[in-house]
């Protein structure tokens, strides 16, 4: 064999495994000729950041999702409704790792297969999920609980020598104006009301920079006026991050789907799957 056809082989097979491992990164899905694929970056190039297909849970027999196929938009605001055992939290927990599915696919973004990660990777890549009871660190400051959910290197040392630049403090001051808050930052979190609790848990989850917010019943106990800052919030943060609103609560649905700059989209389960869904 003369150099020349060597040469030739070893770069065929050199682009041969170039190739494999931008597969392998990518989910198992060959990358775009247009765009490179950056590990760990969510693709939304497709428009969607959050696609399910055929999931299925099954507990002892029981479906808790039946072939569920869910969509989200980049941006998008979503409610989904419908009634108790509809598989609205098994959904979420599936997104967020906490239950794997007997079949089908989650993928975050294009190239993140969610089902290939453990929960702590789920978050760590931009998935903030809210439940249902606030969790918050009642007996410090409403601004040290947002201090503690800044993005930042949690080692010991860096702890020890961790000290708040202009541009952090300045964050929890917008952070502290767009919860509500800002009259409250010294107070005890646990002196709170429900309601402000829960902004400052939706204010902590913000302050991690999530892609795309799972929000498990937000307005459950809320006054009439906390409901109504509620959904001004949500509707402040469509289009930067894109938000999955569960909750049975009609008259807020309705407060998200009729105001705002785009329209909004309803997606009812029932028995695990998708029943209807509406604009």
């Amino acid at each position: 064999m003369t150099p020349e056809l060597m040469q030739a082989g070893a770069r065929i097979r050199e682009e041969a495994r170039r190739r494999a491992a931008a597969i392998e990164q990518s989910g198992g899905r060959e990358t775009s000729y247009s765009r490179v694929v950056v590990p760990g970056e969510v693709d939304v190039t497709h428009g969607a950041i959050l696609y399910l297909d055929d999931i299925t849970v099954s507990f002892d027999g029981f479906k808790a999702l039946n072939a569920l196929s869910l969509s989200i938009s980049a941006g998008e605001l979503r409610c989904i409704i419908g009634p108790n055992g509809a598989g609205k939290t098994t959904m979420m927990d599936v997104i967020t790792g906490k239950t794997r599915p007997d079949v089908g696919k989650a993928y975050f973004g294009s190239t993140i297969d969610l089902l290939r990660l453990h929960e702590d990777e789920i978050a760590s890549i931009g998935i903030g999920r809210k439940f249902q009871k606030p969790t918050v660190f009642e007996h410090l400051s409403v601004f040290e609980n947002l201090e503690l959910a800044l993005k930042a290197d949690r080692g010991v040392r860096s702890s020890m020598f961790f000290r708040l630049s202009g541009e952090q403090l300045d964050r929890i001051g917008s952070m502290l104006t767009l919860i509500h808050l800002k009259d409250s930052a010294q107070r005890t979190a646990g002196l709170l009301s429900h309601g402000q609790k829960q902004w400052l848990e939706i204010g902590m989850l913000l302050m991690q920079d999530p892609k795309l917010l799972l929000l498990d019943e937000p307005v459950a106990g809320m006054t009439d006026e906390e409901t109504e800052r509620t959904a001004e919030l949500f509707l402040s943060l469509e289009g930067n991050h894109s938000l999955v609103v569960v909750e049975h609560d009609m008259k807020f649905i309705s407060e998200l789907t009729q105001n705002g700059k785009n329209g909004k989209k309803v997606t009812v389960l029932h028995e695990g799957s998708v029943l209807a869904r509406a604009c």
